[in-house]
């Protein structure tokens, strides 16, 4: 018999500091939404620091990206028979693998104009989780600190995610699969 896996808020698992995202999202309605990486247990050796902000973005933008991702990380997280969550004012943990999905999108909204933000989250979207994951490796290795936005992968992820035309088609985003369908483990 399986144990059940016990988690908070969106699939961070309730265990002795473990590796995750937190989005802090300010009260009110002002204030830019932070994106931090915690380490963890390894954060504060080896030369690993215990956190990274990795994005700041304005909260217009963040308006046009959290019911999506609201919807996609439940969608995910009810796969794996864990508990659906909701963006809430102050922190909200983030299971480490979303975190870094979280991250690409907000890395390639960062600098674009809000009319776009269907296409990025269109072509956000039309990635597979694993290729998230691996834009997040590269980008972070080169350009992962909050002040790394106008340079290397992260200006280029700004143009992937920019890369195509708007059509009425894409107000119903989300309606195509993602990737080939099949389904991504969670790492517990």
């Amino acid at each position: 018999m399986t144990a059940i896996r016990k988690t908070i808020d969106f699939g961070c698992p309730n265990d002795i500091d473990p590796h995750h995202f937190v989005v802090h999202i300010p009260a009110g309605r002002s204030g830019d939404i932070i994106i931090t990486e915690h380490f963890g247990l390894l954060g504060g050796t080896n030369g690993v620091p215990e956190s990274e902000v990795r994005a700041v973005i304005p909260r217009a933008h963040w308006r046009k990206l959290a019911d999506t991702l609201k919807r996609v990380f439940n969608e995910r997280l009810k796969v794996h028979k864990l508990g659906s969550s909701r963006w809430k004012t102050g922190d909200n943990k983030v299971e480490r693998l979303l975190g870094k999905e979280l991250c690409i999108l907000a890395w390639g909204m960062e600098h674009v104009e809000l009319d776009y933000a269907p296409v990025a989250l269109n072509n956000w979207l039309g990635f597979k989780p694993e290729e998230r994951w691996w834009l997040f490796s590269m980008t972070a290795a080169s350009s992962g600190k909050v002040e790394d936005s106008d340079r290397g992968w992260r200006q280029a992820l700004g143009f992937a995610l920019m890369d195509g035309e708007q059509s009425p088609a894409l107000g119903l985003l989300g309606a195509r699969p993602q990737g080939d369908g099949h389904q991504v483990p969670l790492p517990f």
